[in-house]
């Protein structure tokens, strides 16, 4: 799993700066429309699942657990695309559908997080990743009466801390991908 990500530190990078540009868009633009933030959830949620399913499609034969990679993109990317065909969305409808995209995607990461603690020490990051999306998730379940305005503040909040946390691991795998015999120092906090 860990050559699987190392191999594909780009699409980690890639995944990041996609959640960093959505997250700042959203926080410099809090009065944006509901109409406007389904579309950058929307193109967000299909530009992840893209890149998740080249990364588990193209390394399938060489790693066992190219399927957890392959899911979690398939879900994104479905995600995405019924934001799309439904525009007219209503605020709640969106909220839901956003929560339970973090929920599972956290869950994910998790999963993955943890079949890495036993080959790196800096898989910490991909689970305060997962830990962060299921809060987020949890948050916007509990709270969907809240204002539209709060609603993207969060919305933004979360993209920017998930955005930075991948870029952060993209590197750490990209130095362990470089090492490789010393990987596992490389990725350590």
């Amino acid at each position: 799993m860990v050559n699987l990500l190392a191999r594909n530190w780009g699409w980690m990078m890639l995944r990041g700066v996609a959640a960093l540009i959505f997250g700042l868009l959203t926080l410099f633009n809090p009065g944006i429309t509901l109409v406007v933030l389904v579309i950058f959830f929307g193109a967000y949620a299909i530009v992840d699942g893209i890149f998740a399913i080249i990364s588990a499609v193209a390394n399938r034969r060489e790693e066992r657990h190219w399927v957890a990679l392959l899911v979690n993109g398939l879900i994104s990317l479905g995600v995405g695309i019924v934001t799309f065909l439904w525009p007219g969305i209503t605020a709640f409808a969106l909220l839901y559908l956003i929560a339970a995209w973090a929920l599972i995607t956290g869950i994910m990461e998790i999963v993955t997080a943890v079949r890495l603690r036993e080959i790196i020490r800096g898989e910490w990051l991909l689970v305060l990743a997962g830990v962060l999306s299921i809060l987020f998730g949890i948050l916007l379940f509990f709270r969907p009466g809240a204002g539209a305005l709060a609603v993207v503040l969060w919305i933004g909040a979360y993209a920017v801390i998930f955005g930075i946390l991948l870029i952060v691991l993209a590197f750490r795998l990209r130095s362990w991908l470089k090492g490789e015999g010393g990987g596992a120092t490389a990725l350590a906090g």
